[in-house]
């Protein structure tokens, strides 16, 4: 629980920090990081960004899984002589 927090405080700082050094006015930012912040305190975004978090964490887990497979079948390959 505590990785998918993580993960959302630091997709809601990247999301602001990409916002500030966009090629835009300061008055142009305010304003969209203003209209952000309503919707974010709607709700609306809420659910949508924990299922992304949750998908993307199922993914990395598959994709651990299937590299510490191919890992140690390659290293119980070189132990016993085979490549």
């Amino acid at each position: 629980m505590k990785f998918i927090w993580g993960l959302l405080v630091g997709l809601g700082l990247g999301f602001v920090l990409g916002l500030l050094f966009a090629p835009q006015s300061g008055e142009e930012t305010r304003a969209q990081l203003s209209e952000q912040g309503v919707l974010l305190r709607s709700g609306g975004f809420s659910d949508e960004i924990r299922a992304r978090a949750q998908e993307a964490l199922a993914q990395g887990r598959e994709l651990y899984s299937r590299t510490k497979n191919e890992l140690s079948d390659r290293y119980t390959r070189a132990r016993s002589g085979e490549l």
